[in-house]
């Protein structure tokens, strides 16, 4: 057989071919381009992260520029063309980037063969961070902030700031992401979002759903819903807990009128607050232990939010209101702001939350209960230095897709309860609402729900995921004192 010789290639074709080549490898090129080796906390291998220049404000964007920190964990086993999943963190104000740990081990399943992307929202962590000085001539132990001066605070905050505190919002941050994604190559990706992140979800559904394979919403915050309404899911969590109580014969025995107890405290804390000497439990040196009503409250309130913290409040309240506050002093927040950017959280609920509230609502708020009072007296006094903004109406509608759409919410939530959960749900046509009976605030960390995610993710439909998983009992079980439990079977009930 004679063989057929091929012309020589014109300029032209080699041109097409090289241009065919280059477009192929683009994503490779922009990976190459954007990411470098790093390390980071938490984390003993190697990863990838990378530095991306955003406009501070996308309405003037050859204006001031704010650089983007984010990062890629490696799948262990790389498949060409796989969407990877980002991961949005909560707060507002929280880095994604310093809960890499922990995210890497929530989603170990789907790293298996899927890319994890994190992102420093703007505002937090290493993406040009809004935060605000702690005063470190007093101990957070020692500090009374029964007559802190919130106003003369927030306008501290504000004049350290190096930034427009006003571009620092969920809009301007979806459109950093995007940029994020474009930068990496990405044709689409999963999401996964918690608590505050799961707005930064739905907006991303509105906005972006070309760019989406599949949603989950953890710990769901509706756009219909300020964020500050959170004041009534404080109160539902505690009841849980002071009704659970009352149901055991153990805890009810050892603690038989919690909700004295607890009116007992405050009314104590509010007349003057407790001054006692306590051993640091980080440092192990003797320190003084100021004890206000507000540091009372958000003990309980942060200990709402896992389980191992949640089965210690029956035994904190009951020996509070007899002048022990030893077992208060192991659920004191010692890390400043939470972890969270303050300046960044201030931020976003002035720009989002605080005006789509009504006057009556934000009285009708105050009075629900001391948690929530303190919390609008906070913005307040914030909103005003700070600067608000009246969000698109657009923002707090319902989002209408048809995106495959997991929501998860657990039962005992002190921040976004179910029912959050089932008014976001109205618009998403392609969606199931999973609800862990025993869960508090972050399903996936706390049940199997990184498989049901792991399931989406791979069937791309929200429908007919083994769920039975959610209702495997976790409850645990009530201190009564220092050395021991209720029964299991009291627990258990």
């Amino acid at each position: 057989m004679t063989a057929t010789l091929r012309p020589p290639l014109t300029s032209t074709e080699i041109l097409l071919g090289l241009l065919l080549i280059m477009s192929s490898l683009w994503p490779l090129y922009a990976r190459a381009s954007t990411l470098s080796p790093c390390y980071l906390e938490g984390l003993s291998e190697q990863v990838e992260c990378g530095v991306l220049s955003v406009p501070e404000d996308y309405h003037a964007p050859a204006a001031t520029q704010i650089q983007l920190h984010f990062a890629r964990i490696a799948a262990i086993k790389s498949i060409p063309g796989t969407a990877p999943l980002l991961v949005i963190t909560g707060g507002p104000g929280q880095s994604a980037l310093d809960d890499a740990h922990q995210f890497e081990r929530v989603f170990a399943r789907i790293r298996q063969n899927r890319d994890l992307i994190l992102i420093d929202q703007r505002g937090t962590g290493r993406s040009n961070p809004l935060l605000c000085d702690e005063d470190t001539s007093v101990a957070p132990l020692a500090l009374d902030d029964s007559n802190l001066d919130m106003t003369a605070l927030i306008r501290q905050c504000l004049s350290q700031q190096q930034a427009d505190v006003s571009q620092y919002h969920s809009r301007h941050a979806l459109e950093d992401f995007e940029r994020v994604r474009q930068a990496l190559g990405i044709t689409r990706w999963h999401l996964y979002g918690i608590s505050y992140g799961t707005r930064m979800a739905q907006l991303y559904m509105r906005h972006y759903p070309d760019a989406l394979e599949t949603v989950t919403l953890d710990g769901v915050v509706p756009m219909q819903q300020s964020v500050l309404t959170i004041g009534y899911a404080v109160n539902r969590a505690l009841d849980q807990v002071l009704q659970e109580c009352q149901n055991s014969p153990d805890c009810h025995r050892n603690f038989p009128d919690l909700n004295a107890d607890l009116i007992k405290v405050q009314q104590r804390l509010e007349t003057k607050p407790v001054t006692l000497p306590v051993t640091d439990p980080l440092s192990a040196q003797p320190a003084t232990f100021v004890v206000t009503r507000n540091k009372f409250l958000n003990a309980l309130r942060m200990a709402l939010y896992a389980p191992s913290s949640r089965s210690l409040i029956p035994l904190v309240i009951h020996a509070a209101a007899r002048n022990n506050f030893q077992p208060l002093l192991g659920m004191q927040q010692t890390e400043p702001n939470f972890g969270i950017a303050m300046g960044m959280h201030l931020s976003v609920i002035c720009q989002e939350d605080w005006p789509r509230m009504s006057p009556q609502e934000k009285q009708q708020l105050s009075h629900s209960s001391a948690f929530a009072a303190s919390m609008v007296s906070l913005f307040q006094h914030a909103c005003p230095v700070w600067g608000t903004a009246e969000p698109e109406a657009e923002f707090s509608q319902a989002i209408d897709s048809d995106i495959p759409t997991l929501l998860l919410s657990g039962d005992k939530d002190p921040a976004t309860p179910p029912s959050w959960g089932t008014r976001a749900q109205a618009g998403l046509r392609n969606s199931s609402h999973l609800i862990a009976p025993h869960a508090t605030h972050g399903v996936a960390f706390q049940t199997c729900a990184p498989r049901l995610i792991q399931q989406l993710i791979e069937s791309g439909s929200p429908h007919h995921l083994d769920s039975e998983c959610l209702s495997l009992d976790t409850h645990r079980a009530f201190y009564l004192n220092a050395n021991s439990v209720e029964s299991p079977r009291e627990a258990n009930k």
